[in-house]
């Protein structure tokens, strides 16, 4: 996909207001993210810790699962932000690569700044995917 930097720069101002949301009381670490699906809908999801570390989620996936629970299952890009610029962990990473292993990945700071514009197939080369599966024949 094909962005604009304004393009680029809005889904990352979406990222920055999603932290605002960020429930954080423990690390201090404040991660906002925004992913945009294909018609141009931005769905955000922040990080949610929990006094039992394990059950937090980072943002990115706070993101998908809340937009695959409003019905969507494509996006084009997601935007992270953070102290310093917040990069998707390995977990984030493989199940945005559920959806899209192309999509655009902006990295930007707290105040928006985009501080790296890759994807995700860079990101999380040789990638398990669908694909990976589709030989199993898998039944129910």
């Amino acid at each position: 996909m094909s962005m604009t930097q304004e393009q680029k720069q809005a889904l990352v101002n979406e990222a920055v207001e999603a932290g605002k949301n960020a429930y954080c009381i423990y690390s201090k670490y404040v991660v906002g993210a925004c992913l945009q699906t294909p018609s141009g809908k931005y769905i955000r999801g922040c990080n949610v810790e929990n006094a039992s570390y394990g059950a937090s989620i980072c943002a990115e996936r706070c993101a998908v699962f809340s937009a695959v629970a409003q019905g969507e299952r494509e996006f084009d890009a997601v935007a992270v932000i953070g102290m310093g610029g917040a990069v998707p962990c390995g977990m984030c990473r493989q199940v945005l690569n559920e959806f899209n292993p192309k999509m655009v990945v902006l990295v930007g700071d707290l105040d928006g700044k985009i501080v790296l514009d890759t994807t995700l197939d860079y990101m999380l080369p040789h990638a398990f995917g669908p694909s990976n599966l589709l030989d199993l024949n898998l039944k129910e």
